[in-house]
């Protein structure tokens, strides 16, 4: 025969049973197979959202390499219009036609990278809390905005100082014979240097967010600072004063944006603190 004890007992373990049932906060369920599989079928999702979006942003430059292909010749009157007056030359039968191919690529890529960059933000956006969401969003707009600027910059007001500076050492004697090909490797690196230089500032901003530098750490090494824009201008420009000098100005500029940023990122952690 049971006695009292024996029946608070079994109560006692209905009312645990009902309260697992009923997924009370305090008596959770064991996890189950189903939940690994729907995990491993999130895993392949986001695979497979990511190579579609590999694939559409290899289309979109491929698509757009071809439409710049049909402009290429318009493109490359662009190109050499800082050395017009001296003449580029090709010296191999298809040194012209790479070039023109090359360039339709970098256009291309170049007039596509806002769309490349919108897919890339589209498949990291869901993994985001809405705090996160508030930082990306201005932080991509933001890249995109100084590599343009950089590039631009390079391409219309860098370059045809420099052409101009370098050319002015030839002699009677000595005039200029420019290949096509070793031209347009030149811009194009420049413009690329220019491009990544100029998310100095983000930079900056990705680490004081994390905590790696600080204000007062930007303000006590500047000399360390423009001896180091100095080495990388010197390296990253053709050996010459006039982009070296034109490269590491605008970084200066930029370094000191960066200290600004640097005090406001400073600040606003201290404030949510």
């Amino acid at each position: 025969m049971s006695g009292p004890r024996d029946q608070d007992f079994l109560d006692d373990e209905m009312n645990a049973r009902k309260e697992s049932l009923s997924g009370s906060p305090g008596n959770k369920p064991p996890e189950s197979s189903e939940e690994e599989d729907e995990s491993s079928m999130g895993l392949l999702d986001h695979l497979t959202e990511l190579r579609w979006v590999i694939l559409h942003s290899a289309i979109a430059a491929f698509v757009a390499t071809i439409l710049c292909w049909f402009w290429s010749a318009d493109l490359l009157d662009i190109l050499i219009r800082p050395i017009k007056d001296h003449g580029v030359y090709f010296t191999a039968p298809n040194e012209a036609f790479l070039t023109r191919l090359k360039l339709s690529g970098s256009v291309g890529l170049f007039v596509v990278a806002p769309f490349i960059f919108f897919k890339i933000y589209g498949f990291i956006l869901p993994g985001l809390y809405r705090r996160e969401r508030k930082v990306v969003t201005p932080l991509l707009l933001a890249t995109t905005l100084l590599f343009y600027s950089g590039v631009s910059f390079s391409f219309l007001v860098v370059i045809p100082q420099v052409i101009r500076f370098l050319l002015s050492f030839g002699t009677d004697a000595m005039s200029p014979l420019i290949g096509v090909g070793p031209y347009f490797g030149f811009v194009n690196r420049l413009c690329l240097a220019f491009g990544l230089v100029f998310e100095l500032p983000l930079l900056v901003l990705a680490l004081s967010w994390i905590g790696v530098v600080n204000p007062r750490m930007l303000l006590r090494t500047w000399r360390y600072a423009i001896v180091i824009i100095a080495t990388l201008s010197a390296i990253l420009t053709p050996p010459d004063v006039v982009s070296q000098v034109m490269m590491a100005g605008p970084v200066l500029v930029l370094y000191m944006s960066s200290v600004l940023v640097a005090i406001l990122v400073t600040h606003r952690k201290r404030n949510e603190n």
